[in-house]
């Protein structure tokens, strides 16, 4: 199982134009049958850790019209 915190930590310097882009590379690196977890939650798939992220404010609009990690919303423990 992959900790939400590394995902965050792999779109840094990397911007993402849609969901679906993110979510394939989150399973380029782990591969399909990863799962994952955060410090709330468990057993979710690559689609569903995105959404989580996301709806917790991980995310900041870029320039080029994508998104990427907002550094400052990773907490450190």
């Amino acid at each position: 199982m992959t900790h939400g915190h590394d995902i965050l930590h792999m779109m840094e310097g990397n911007s993402y134009h849609s969901k679906s882009e993110l979510v394939d590379a989150i399973i380029g690196r782990w591969g399909s049958e990863e799962t994952f977890h955060t410090c709330s939650a468990e057993g979710m798939t690559a689609a569903e850790i995105v959404d989580f992220l996301d709806e917790r404010g991980k995310f900041m609009d870029t320039p080029d019209g994508g998104f990427t990690v907002n550094i400052s919303r990773v907490c450190n423990h």
